[in-house]
This record gives structure tokens, sequence and C-alpha cells, in this order.
């Protein structure tokens, strides 16, 4: 073993290989660290921490030129200063292990945060409800809040070790990530440039909506400088600019470090630009290397914010970016040897520490050194603790955690309902088409639900199908326009459901989607991202959607995106409709994110064939929690002339608009061949329903014939996935076969693209 931990390439397989019990003889890290002790020497990061510590045994120099500002002026005590510096000093410490660890093959993340060592004083200015969403580099305000709020140093020095060496122990993403967070007002930030902005405003409207006069809380979100450039942030600065403009209470502190410099992309001044012409908002500002400075204006900026709820920004600058982007950061590429070497040695600890002497917060440069080895001793183990930590090693170990559990099911729920059509209306029972009950079991969620809070685009009208009609006057808060933004839109959603809220987001086109995908993503990825912890539950509501003539390709799109995290849905008619809504504000309560896809076809549809209403259908109470009645699951399915027992049946699997365009298939084929055909309605779509599957097993020895008639594009289409899942199960041993959509895009004033009856019956009769 010893042997194979001397070479590099296979430590991280070595490691894997140590006793994970307390009967190790030593740390797997300490042995390595041991052994490689003069490859750790030659890191820039640990000469650093060297050249810091000799600083200090010089007895540190209390002559430099001194700040504008006191600490006392800053309204910071002495024990706020030691805080803030025993955060700072951590900060670094613990990027110099982060490198270690990845140098010796048990750390897998080395973005660095040297340089903002001094942005932990941004956590003296909040309080324990406001909420906070830091950039990655902004690991010292982190530290800070958490030491504040309780934890010990050293178990947060822990937590902060699992996350890098990716410990399943990791509090903040049980080890799939490493990302800052875990409070219970923190919320992670993903890799993608500034996605955490828009749910941030979204925090900021939906905590005041939820809380009203009693809100107190700021929403607080930092960015790096390169950052104001993405569409993310510019989406959130305008969505919080908007809302102050319309009058809406909007209290969100957006906070920028500038150290010029985006991985290899210089600022050349641009953020200054930035915020004097395109910010329209207060901006402060505060050098990053004066830590009585900066915190005095974190505190004016977060409380100016409080205590008028209108947005602001806080420019932190003058930092330097100590080691480079990360450890593959190639620097010399784009940088001189001299500007390089001038970064690395750029260390704001020096400053902040002489003043703490001057001021008298610490009797000596010892008692500063004393506490930076004691810091890096307890840094050091808490690598070595982390090191030898489970770490997800099985596929079903990395799924884990991908949805929120489902909320059980009604009683009365069953794996499959057998659909009736009725020719003629029954006596004394209202029946309506789907867009009717749509707007009427919304209306329901939000009479039932005071959280519950309807968002779109022109929505207020009633939208562009009118599926929103009246609900305005009905629920004049809990109904609301926002501006054509999806990216906001989406976002905002987040956040509303990160303060408590229940929301719902409608976007007015399936192809709109595309304009705020990112947020989609994020909002998908969370709850895995954070082991469980963050849910974003919600119902988004995907509207022009398959079939139609007007609008072309970009109002009749009919590709679905299904990634891990969302439970897509498409509902056939208004009776399944109404009671898969129902169930899908119980699983977004349960922090599920749910999207329900409405067939533009179908919202008006009455009639099957000639002028039969058979697609209008009675609205079921929600009391009648009986039979056919219940709520629709996931797992259920609905079937159309199914016969079991008879032998040689050919049926049809389908959703959405393909359910009417496959009986009326099934009826041209009974009518010209005298074949008779089942359909199988499958709503759910990100998996295989537990009632299709029930069907297939129990009547595997009777279907002679299987045709699935996807309404998406062929090669965008959820069955394949499906396919693919039921032939791996053995479900599918008779005849099958795929027809969709044309893998094309839709013509206006057209439908030639879009699946048809010919195309299932000839799949039927092939």
């Amino acid at each position: 073993r010893r042997r194979l931990l001397r070479a590099w390439p296979r430590a991280a397989a070595a490691l894997a290989t140590l006793p994970l019990n307390d009967e190790a003889p030593a740390p797997a890290a300490a042995q390595l660290r041991e052994q490689r002790a003069d490859e750790i020497s030659k890191l820039v990061e640990a000469q650093q921490r060297e050249a810091f510590r000799e600083w200090l045994q010089r007895g540190a120099d209390a002559n430099a030129t001194a700040p504008s500002t006191s600490f006392a002026e800053a309204g910071m005590s002495p024990e706020e200063v030691r805080q803030t510096l025993d955060a700072a000093m951590a900060t670094f410490l613990v990027h110099v292990e982060a490198r270690v660890a990845s140098l010796l093959g048990y750390g897998f993340y080395t973005i660095g945060p040297c340089g903002e060592e001094l942005m932990a004083a941004l956590a003296l200015a909040l309080e324990p409800e406001d909420t906070l969403s830091l950039h990655y580099r902004h690991l010292a305000t982190q530290i800070l809040r958490h030491h504040r709020g309780g934890k010990e140093l050293e178990a947060v020095l822990r937590d902060r070790a699992r996350g890098y060496t990716c410990s399943t122990a990791d509090p903040v993403t049980g080890g799939v990530h490493c990302a800052l967070g875990g409070g219970a007002n923190d919320f992670m930030v993903t890799s993608t440039l500034a996605s955490q902005a828009p749910a941030a405003v979204g925090r900021a409207l939906g905590g005041q909506l939820l809380r009203g006069a009693s809100a107190e809380g700021v929403s607080v979100v930092s960015v790096g400088d390169g950052s104001v450039n993405n569409g993310h942030f510019l989406s959130a600065l305008n969505l919080a600019e908007y809302a102050e403009h319309r009058g809406f209470k909007c209290p969100v502190l957006f906070v920028v470090s500038d150290n010029d410099i985006c991985i290899s992309l210089r600022g050349y001044g641009w953020l200054e630009r930035f915020a004097a012409q395109r910010v329209g908002m207060r901006v402060d500002a505060a050098d990053g290397n004066d830590l009585a400075g900066l915190a005095a204006a974190s505190r004016e900026a977060v409380e100016r914010v409080r205590r008028t709820k209108r947005p602001g920004m806080l420019v932190v600058k003058n930092l330097a970016r100590r080691f480079g982007h990360a450890a593959t950061d190639r620097q010399f590429a784009y940088l001189s040897g001299e500007e390089i070497a001038a970064a690395a040695g750029a260390n704001p600890l020096e400053g902040a520490v002489a003043q703490a002497l001057r001021e008298g917060v610490y009797a000596s440069a010892a008692d500063v050194l004393a506490r930076f080895d004691e810091i890096d001793w307890l840094t050091q183990q808490a690598f070595n603790d982390a090191a030898v930590e489970d770490r997800i090693q099985t596929r079903a170990e990395a799924a884990r955690g991908v949805h929120p559990p489902r909320a059980a099911p009604s009683p009365a729920s069953v794996a499959t309902a057998s659909a009736t059509l009725a020719p003629e209306k029954p006596d004394g029972v209202k029946v309506d088409v789907m867009r009717k009950h749509m707007t009427r079991v919304i209306d329901e969620t939000l009479a039932e639900n005071a959280d519950a809070v309807y968002l779109g685009e022109d929505v207020r009208h009633g939208g562009y199908y009118l599926v929103t009609d009246g609900l305005a006057r009905k629920y004049p808060e809990r109904v609301q326009d926002f501006p054509p933004d999806e990216t906001s839109l989406i976002g905002a959603g987040i956040g509303y459901a990160q303060v408590g809220l229940l929301p719902i987001v409608e976007i007015p086109y399936a192809k709109y989607l595309d304009c705020g995908a990112d947020q989609f993503f994020e909002a998908a990825i969370n709850a895995w991202l954070s082991n469980g912890r963050e849910k974003n539950g919600m119902v988004i509501r995907l509207q022009g959607f398959d079939k139609g003539i007007f609008g072309g390709n970009f109002h009749t799109h009919n590709s679905l995106q299904i990634p891990p995290g969302v439970d897509v849905v498409c509902y056939s008619n208004g009776r399944d409709y109404v009671r898969g809504w129902r169930h899908a504000v119980r699983m977004a309560r349960q922090g599920r994110v749910v999207m329900s896809v409405d067939s533009t076809a179908l919202l008006n549809q009455r009639h099957l064939a000639d002028r039969d209403h058979q697609w209008q259908t009675a609205y079921p109470a929600a009391e009648e929690a009986a039979g056919d009645d219940g709520e629709f699951t996931y797992d259920t399915v609905s079937t159309y002339n199914f016969q079991p027992g008879q032998q040689g049946m050919k049926v049809v699997i389908t959703y959405g608009n393909g359910v009417p365009t496959a009986l009326r298939a099934a009826a041209q084929l009974k009518s010209e061949h005298g074949v008779a055909v089942a359909v199988i309605d499958t709503p759910y779509l990100s998996g295989v329903p537990g009632g299709l599957e029930s069907l297939l097993s129990d009547h595997a020895g009777q279907i002679s014939k299987v045709v699935f008639a996807d309404v998406c594009k062929l090669g965008q289409n959820p069955y394949a996935g499906m396919i693919c899942e039921l032939q791996t199960k053995g479900l599918l041993g008779c005849d099958w076969s795929c027809v969709a959509a044309a893998n094309t895009y839709n013509p206006l004033g057209s439908t030639v693209t879009f699946l048809n009856e010919q195309d299932i019956a000839e799949a039927i009769l092939a």
C-alpha cells in the first residue's frame, strides 16, 4: 500500500482501499502528507502560508499606513474583529488544504477564495432571517456566518473539508459536489455563472408576499465582476429594478466582488462603467483590503435595503485573485510572471492584522500567530478526517435525492382506470371542455391554498388561451404578471418556493421554455445537489404545445425536455387534467417540481368525430374521492376499448393529443379493416407508470402488438426512454414499434408535421 501511495496517479485508488474505521493505524491523508512533504512545500499556496507565518514571527508590520476607518468607527467590537479575522485566516488555510488534497488525490475542488478573505465582514451585517446565496469565492462570508450562528469553528472547518473531499457526510451536498451553503437560510450556487441571482430576487419578492408588513429579511446574493455580463444577472437586475419601479417591495442586495479578471479575461474597468451607466439602484462601494471600511459599508448597504425594502448593490473593489482561478488555471498563458507573483503575495490579512494590533484587538503578533497555527492545525485535521469518510460509490447512491419523496396517493387512486366514451350528455351533469376545467381547478387551488401564487406573462387578463380568465379579480395579489423574460420568471418561482410559497409558473408557449432553460434546470437539480435539503416545490404550466395551425413552430413546439428532478405530465381530457392537477399540487407540496404540459388542440375540443361531444367531460368534484374520480397519480393510466382476456390484442400507447388521434385511428381501423385496437393513455412521461407496467405484465400473453404513438418529434420523444426501460424489464415481448411527429420544424398554417391518424393506422397494420 505504501508503494501505491507513492505513485501520484494511483493515490486516489489507494485511498479507497484504506480502512474507514477507528482501527485505522493513521489517517490516510496524514500518511500521504508525510510521504510527499517536498511536493507540498512547492505549492505556491503552501509557500504563501509560510510567508504569512514568517511575517507574524517578525512581529507583523504594525507601522503600515492606517486605513481611514477604525474598527470602532465601523461599529466592530474587538470580539467581532477577532471572529472576522478567524474566518479570514480559515478561508486562506482551507484553500491551502484544498490544494494539498488535490495534489494528494483526495480533494476534487480547487476554485480559490484567496484575495477575498476579508469578505467575511459581510456576515457581520446579516441577521439569521436574511437569505444568502454566495459566489463560490466568498467562502469567508459563509465561514463567519456559520460560526456566528453557533457552530464551533472546528465543526465549520470539518464541514468545509467534507465538501472538498466529496464526503457523503457533507451537510451541503451529501458528497455530490462542493458548494457553499448548509445553513437554514443559505442557498446553494451551482457552477452556472450568476444563476443564483434570479432566485434571490424571487426570495425578496416572495418573502414580502408571504409575510407582508412583518417581513424583515433581506435577500443577499453575491457574484464576481465577470458575472455582471451574464444573462442571469442582467435578468435578475432588471426584475429587481422593474419591481421597484412598479412600487413592489424588493429587499435584495447584489454584492459584486471585483478582482478585475474573469478566468483569463481582464476587467478593463468595465464594472465601474457598468455600475454607473446600467444600474438603476443605489450602488455602494468598499475597498476589499480595508476590513473596517468593508464592514461599515456592508452594514450600511444591508440596513438600507432592510429599511427601505428597495434593491441595492455593493461593489467590493481592489481585490487580488491570489492563486489563479483554480489549480487547473494556466495563468502563465495570459499573465506575466511578475503579475502572477504580485497577485500571490497580495495578502489582505496583513493589513487587517496590522490594524488589529494597532488598535489593541490583539496584545501581540505572537497571539495572532498562535491563533493562526491553531486554525491551521484544525484545518489539517478536518481534511485528514474528511479524507477517510465514505464517498459515493454506486449509481444508486449517485441517484439518491434526485426527487423529494412522492406524496402518498389518495386511498381511492387506482393503477388503471377504464375510460368510457359518452356520446350523449349525461342527464343533470354539466360537461365542458378541458380549458374550462383547467380554469376551475386552478381557482380551486388558489382558494384552498393561501400560499399558492400564480405567476406568468399576461396572465391577469386571462392569458393567451383564457385559462386564467377571471382569476386576477378573485386573487389580485396572487395572480401576477411578470415582464416577458422566462429566466426571471422561473427564477422567481424558485425563490418563491424557497421562502415557503407554492408557485404555479405559466410558460406562455412551450418553445419559450428554451429562453429560461437554465433556470428550469436549476429548479430540477437543486434537490439532488442539496441532498434533498433545498426543495423547489412548484408546478410549471407549459402551454402552446403540439398541434396547431397558428403561430408556426414557435407556438406549436413539440419537443420536451425531461431532466432528472422534474415530473412531466400531459393530460388528454379535462377530467383527467383536474384529477392530475390535484395530485401535482400535492407533489409540489412535497418539494417536487412538476411540469404540466397542455396540448393546445385539446383546450377547446368538444368532439372526437362529427358533433359527438365525446371530448367534453364532467368536472370531478374534490369530495368525490371514490373509484375513477380519485386523484390521477403518476402510476395511473387510462384505457379505452381494452378487453382483458381477449387474445391478439393490438394496443396503442400514447398521451396528450395522441389519445383522441389514436381513438380516431382505431375507429378507422375497425371500420375499414375490422381490426380492433385498444388505447392506453399514459400522462406521466418522466418514467414508466406503474399502471402501464401492470397492464403489459398481466396481459403479456394476450397482447400481440404495441404501437407507441408519441406526439413529440422523432428523436426527441419521451417514449424513447420509456421503451428502453420496458424492453429491459422484459415487458415488450410482443411485436412493437414507435411512431412520432416528423423530425423537423412546424410550418405556419399547416399540421402536416404532427402525429396523425394515418401514422398510427399504418403502424398497426404493418
